[in-house]
């Protein structure tokens, strides 16, 4: 798990799949415990590296994409 939040962090898993869920790609594992669970594919190194955070090395939290996303959001809520 890479995700910086997730209370996993650092855990590796055992990787049963990928499927697609809610419009996201996501992971299907199972834990050190052997229990099952699902992570969006982006919280985890399963797959591609993106491009973007590969080349921010940490130092940016969000795609542009996804900062003007949430400046709408605000905007449109008010002061």
């Amino acid at each position: 798990m890479t995700h910086p939040f997730h209370p996993r962090t650092g855990e590796t898993f055992s990787l049963i799949g990928y499927r697609r869920s809610w419009g996201q790609e996501s992971v299907d594992g199972l834990d050190a415990q052997g229990k099952p669970f699902s992570a969006p594919l982006s919280w985890t190194d399963a797959g591609e590296e993106d491009p973007f955070l590969a080349a921010s090395k940490g130092r940016a939290s969000g795609h542009v994409t996804q900062l003007l996303r949430l400046a709408e959001l605000l905007a449109e809520v008010g002061p």
